[in-house]
């Protein structure tokens, strides 16, 4: 199984669709079950063996990283990546973090992206499945028909092998991005300067046939908003009981 030691979790933006509950906290910090969102991605980072998370922040950038401070104790290492002056969406704030991040292959994950593990660990499946002779980039998607807080029509579709093509305009798809990808710096080749979204890069290397996807054995809950935020608790209680 390949090692993955680093991970970039994605933690600056605004978090819109979760107000009111982001009017005063950013969406990272906001809790499910006890605890925050960023807490239950860098718990699950630290469990599949990353020893260091870069953490960017922009949006009320101070809690965040009092948050961090708070849980020094507690693995993985985290760092701030500072985006205070500008915000660089996806693609520009792991471009600015590929110097703490090294070569790879290392994560990227949504700080909203949770789900409840199935038979197989979804971190450890992809670190199974990574092989760079094929592939610049692997995705973990989510079976439509069991996620939570997911309202679109799909984001992928995906061959018995693995490689993954995008939805057509009319189409309905059966997988949706759960917010995690497993990349190295290569991935990053060429780039442009300032904010860009990671689909960029991952149309560049679907153009190669080079982005691959695993199939999340669980239940993705998407907290995007207050009402899917209720759905997810409402989930895990019942899992739980």
């Amino acid at each position: 199984m390949t090692p993955v030691r680093s991970a970039m979790v994605l933690a600056a933006g605004f978090g819109e669709r979760m107000r009111p509950l982001t009017d005063k906290m950013p969406k990272p910090l906001v809790p499910l079950m006890g605890r925050s969102l960023i807490d239950h991605v860098l718990d699950r980072l630290d469990a599949t063996g990353v020893e260091t998370a870069v953490v960017n922040v922009h949006y009320l950038p101070d809690q965040i990283e009092a948050h961090m401070a708070a849980r020094a104790d507690r693995g993985p290492k985290t760092i701030i990546s500072d985006e205070r002056e500008q915000l660089l969406d996806t693609g520009g704030g792991a471009t600015k973090a590929l110097p703490l991040l090294g070569e790879g292959p290392f994560f990227i994950h949504n700080s909203d992206s949770v789900w409840s593990e199935g038979v197989t660990p979804a971190l450890s499946h992809m670190r199974r499945h990574w092989n760079p002779a094929l592939m610049d980039c692997l995705l973990l998607l989510a079976p439509l028909s069991t996620s939570i807080g997911y309202g679109g029509r799909g984001d992928f579709d995906m061959e018995p092998d693995g490689r993954i093509s995008r939805r057509g305009e009319r189409q309905v798809v059966p997988f949706a991005f759960a917010g995690v990808s497993l990349c190295t710096a290569a991935l990053f080749e060429d780039v442009p300067e300032g904010p860009f979204s990671l689909n960029l890069l991952w149309d560049r290397a679907l153009e190669r046939e080079r982005v691959y996807g695993v199939r999340l054995d669980g239940r993705w809950m998407h907290v995007g908003t207050p009402e899917a935020l209720t759905e997810a608790e409402a989930s895990f209680e019942h899992e739980g009981a």
